[in-house]
């Protein structure tokens, strides 16, 4: 009889805070290639659009070693309960669009006002928002571009919230500073103890959503990855 892989785990991970972040966006904006270039280092441009999968990954950021649990939603039409319950589960948000596609910028504000509905507590002092960054993507096709510079940053000042033009195929660092900028903001707030962020009861459909352990680096084989399968993002 088989037994089930254990995930790999660090002795030195239980005291890391766990902060959980949720990857917003129409269909093909380019979320799922967002958050495992954060991942990974790595640029995979094929994916299946209609799976959706909460990544576990740790990273060190000021000294402070963090457990980032992050939903890559499918981004497709669903029943307006569904994205509720995803948005309900997460801490901070990153809401996508392509420069390449209107509707997906069109579908941003739309989404940002949603989050701060089901977000609205009279605890959060001063007005705070929950941590919710705009995102646009694929800034290098500038051939088919369809959204401004201008425009993105138009839209982020009347939202009130930071904005970030970005190439996921092109850079790394530029993934890295969307993902870095919520958990600054969630500390800066302050609602969390400085040992570990607050849990939540997860709901059902939550439940049914795959979890994969994250890794920045690849097998020593060097194997090829191929998100046909997300099971073949799993390392050796």
């Amino acid at each position: 009889m088989s037994f089930p892989r254990p995930l790999r785990r660090s002795v030195s991970l239980s005291p890391a805070r766990t902060l959980r972040l949720v990857v917003l966006g129409q269909s093909a904006v380019g979320k799922t290639a967002l958050t495992v270039r954060f991942i990974t280092r790595r640029f995979i441009g094929d994916y299946d659009p209609t799976l959706e999968m909460i990544y576990r990954h740790v990273a060190v950021i000021d000294g402070e070693m963090v457990h980032f649990e992050i939903l890559d939603t499918a981004g497709q039409e669903e029943d307006s309960l569904q994205i509720e319950e995803k948005i309900k589960w997460g801490d901070g948000f990153a809401v996508v669009y392509s420069v390449t596609d209107r509707c997906s910028f069109d579908e941003v504000m739309r989404l940002c006002f949603l989050i701060n509905h089901l977000h609205a507590s009279p605890k959060r002092s001063g007005g705070d928002q929950p941590p919710v960054v705009i995102v646009a993507n694929k800034k290098d096709l500038q051939f088919d571009r369809m959204v401004s510079t201008e425009d993105g940053e138009n839209l982020s000042k009347a939202l009130k919230l930071p904005f970030y033009e970005i190439s996921t195929r092109d850079s790394y660092e530029e993934t890295v500073v969307v993902f870095n900028s919520l958990y600054q903001e969630l500390m800066r707030q302050g609602h969390f103890s400085p040992g570990s962020f607050k849990r939540r009861t997860v709901s059902k459909l939550m439940e049914k959503i795959p979890k994969m352990q994250g890794s920045s680096t690849l097998s020593s084989a060097g194997r090829s990855l191929s998100f046909n399968s997300f099971r073949d993002y799993i390392p050796e």
